[in-house]
C-alpha cells in the first residue's frame, strides 16, 4: 500500500491529505484556487510544530506574570516538550520525525551554547532549565525547522534532477558548521560557502505535487523563500524577548538582513541531515 492511501498506523493528517487528494473539484479556475488551498493546508501542517511554538514565545511575553514562580523560559521549555508530546500521543506526528526533532535539538542547543558564550546574543531572563546561558526551549526552536522540512519532505513527495552527490553536501553542510564557530577565530568563509552552495545545486530541481500535477522549482529559490519565512519569525520571536542581538540590547529594532544569509547556510544544514533519512529520489 502506498503512503498516499493513508495505510493503517498513518498520522492523523496522512488520513485528512489522503481524504483532500480524492476531491475531484471542477477544471479551470475552481481547480486551481482548490490546488493553491491544499497547498497552503499541507505547508501549514508542515511548519505546525513551529507555529505553535511562536505562538507560545509571543503569548508568554504579553500574558505572563513577571514575578511568577515559575521563570517564563522554564514554561516555554515544559510548553515545547508537551507540544512535542501531545502530537505523538494523538498522531499527529510520527515517532521517526520525532527522532528526528530531537537530532536537531541536539545541534541546535551545542551551537547555542556557543554562540551565547561569544555574546552573539542572550537570553535575557532567569531560569532553572537551562545548559551555560542557554534556556532548554531554545533547542526547540532548531527542531522546527528540522520538523519542518522532514515533513514538507513526505508530505509533498520531494524529487530532484540533478542532485549532487550526498558526500559533496555533507561535507558542505559539515563546513557551514564548522563556520559558525570558528570565524570567531579564523576568517569567516561564508561567501566562499554561498559560492560553493551555489556551484552545487545551481541546476537542481526540486519537484513536488501539491495537488495532482508535478510542479517544481530551483533548490535555491526554495531555500531562499523559507529562510525568508525564518528570518520573519525570528522577529516575531525577538519582539517577543525570547532573545535578545546586541542591537537590540535599548530596545527591539528589526532583525538585521545579514541574518537572512544565516538562516539560508542553517537551511542546508538542516536539508543535508534530513537526507540522511530521506535518500533525495530523482524525478521520473
Amino acid at each position: 500500500m502506498t503512503e498516499d492511501a493513508a495505510p493503517p498506523g498513518a498520522t492523523r493528517f496522512a488520513r485528512v491529505r489522503a481524504a483532500l487528494e480524492a476531491k475531484q473539484p471542477t477544471r479551470g479556475w475552481t481547480a486551481a484556487v482548490y490546488e493553491f488551498l491544499l497547498f497552503g493546508f499541507k505547508q501549514g501542517w508542515a511548519c505546525l510544530f513551529g507555529a505553535l511554538l511562536l505562538l507560545m514565545l509571543f503569548a508568554s511575553h504579553l500574558v505572563y506574570p513577571a514575578h511568577a514562580p515559575i521563570a517564563r523560559y522554564d514554561v516555554l521549555t515544559i510548553g515545547a516538550l508537551a507540544i512535542q508530546l501531545g502530537m505523538l500521543a494523538f498522531r499527529l506526528e510520527s515517532l521517526g520525525e520525532a527522532k528526528l526533532i530531537l537530532a536537531f535539538h541536539i545541534v541546535g542547543t551545542i551551537m547555542e551554547v556557543f554562540k551565547t558564550a561569544h555574546g552573539s546574543w542572550v537570553y535575557p531572563e532567569p531560569s532553572l532549565l537551562r545548559i551555560g546561558d542557554v534556556p532548554l526551549f531554545s533547542g526547540f526552536m532548531y527542531a522546527a525547522v528540522g520538523s519542518y522540512i522532514a515533513r514538507v519532505w513526505r508530505i509533498f513527495r520531494f524529487r530532484f534532477d540533478h542532485y549532487p552527490p550526498r558526500w559533496t553536501t555533507i561535507v558542505l553542510a559539515v563546513a557551514i558548521y564548522a563556520n559558525f564557530f570558528t570565524h570567531h577565530w579564523l576568517p569567516d568563509i561564508r561567501i566562499g560557502l554561498f559560492a560553493a552552495t551555489a556551484l552545487l545545486f545551481w541546476r537542481t530541481r526540486i519537484h513536488f505535487v501539491s495537488f495532482r500535477r508535478d510542479r517544481w522549482m530551483p533548490l535555491l529559490l526554495g531555500w531562499f523563500l523559507v529562510a525568508g519565512f525564518i528570518w520573519l519569525a525570528e522577529n516575531i520571536a525577538t519582539l517577543s524577548r525570547a532573545w535578545v542581538y546586541p542591537a537590540q540590547a535599548a530596545g527591539w529594532a528589526p532583525v538585521a538582513p545579514d541574518k537572512l544569509g544565516a538562516w539560508y547556510l542553517l537551511m542546508i544544514i538542516s536539508f543535508v541531515l534530513v537526507s540522511l533519512a530521506h535518500l533525495p529520489r530523482k524525478s521520473m
